[in-house]
């Protein structure tokens, strides 16, 4: 199978826009062989803007799934494009607001996934189950952004039989407990056509770049699975973005990575054959869950703020 994952710089809650670079860019998927193609976390809505809406102004934005206007655009662009489009946005549901994930062809919601760890907003339900369907012969699961940093979630949607996992993030370039991490400055992006070697340089640097390159391999790896990792470039809100949507292998290795500064997607192949004779893969099998079972089921309280959110509450200036 051929995937594609996508880059692109959304406008804050600008839906008609937002769908209408999914399309041309699924477009461009598709001219390129792709069978189909992913966009990034609440691709459709953009995502960091809405950390400052009231309940009333998240609750206007949010949708239902999959009767709301954006889940039937989506299905109708799948349609006229013949690929499966995986795209994210806000959903309303009995009384709930989600940060959610969707596989849609032109048949309809192929599935729906809902943010475990939504931070982003006090307003925004957890998703309470992990999410593993069928998708053109393969076992297909989705995790959003913090979800995949949390590796029960990632072993748990392996060992439920997925064998590709699609991870959306709006992420990068925020500050951190880490060394060196923190905002890019608007100077380096600003200037990115005459001079772009300084914003590269902070995009690939542990802003970016090398801190994805940390933890995003080892996932592929530990679960032998693919990785089909998504990032919009530029903007959301008011956070630059460095955009290096990538498709990673069982072994932790990059098959093909966005570097551009533009909207662009990235074409890989997978296989099957490289899951069963990954390391990931025998690793599962060598498993002896009744050793930790218990270790890992020991009642937690779950704390997922970020420290760019902290210093957001606490009144500094971000």
């Amino acid at each position: 199978m051929k995937i594609s994952v996508a880059q692109f710089q959304p406008k804050d809650g600008d839906k008609t826009y937002n769908l209408s670079i999914i399309r041309n860019l699924a477009g461009k998927a598709k001219a390129k062989g792709a069978d189909l193609i992913s966009f990034h976390e609440m691709s459709i809505t953009a995502y960091t803007f809405t950390k400052d809406l009231s309940l009333q102004q998240l609750t206007a934005l949010a949708e239902e799934v999959p009767n709301g206007k954006s889940t039937q655009k989506l299905i109708t662009i799948s349609k006229e494009l013949n690929i499966p489009i995986l795209a994210g946005l806000v959903e309303k549901y009995e009384g709930k607001i989600y940060n959610t994930y969707i596989c849609v062809t032109g048949e309809g919601v192929v599935a729906k996934y809902r943010k475990i760890h939504p931070f982003i907003s006090k307003h925004m339900s957890a998703g309470e189950e992990y999410c593993v369907f069928e998708l053109l012969g393969w076992k297909c699961g989705i995790l959003i952004c913090y979800d995949n940093n949390v590796i029960e979630n990632v072993r748990a949607t392996s060992l439920l039989g997925a064998e590709l996992i699609f991870a959306p993030h709006v992420t990068g370039c925020t500050p951190s407990a880490m060394p060196h991490r923190g905002y890019v400055a608007h100077k380096y992006w600003e200037n990115r056509e005459n001079d772009p070697i300084p914003l590269r340089m902070e995009f690939d640097g542990p802003k970016g770049r090398r801190w994805l390159m940390r933890w995003l391999p080892a996932r592929a790896y530990d679960n032998g699975v693919y990785y089909a990792f998504t990032n919009p470039i530029g903007y959301d809100g008011e956070h630059l973005k460095n955009g290096n949507s990538m498709i990673i292998d069982p072994y932790g290795e990059v098959l093909s990575e966005i570097r551009s500064f533009e909207n662009d997607i990235t074409v890989s192949k997978i296989t099957k054959e490289k899951i069963q004779s990954s390391g990931g893969w025998r690793y599962k099998n060598a498993r002896k869950p009744e050793l930790y079972k218990d270790i890992l089921s020991q009642k937690h309280t779950s704390q997922t703020t970020p420290i760019w959110m902290k210093e957001k509450n606490s009144g500094n200036s971000l």
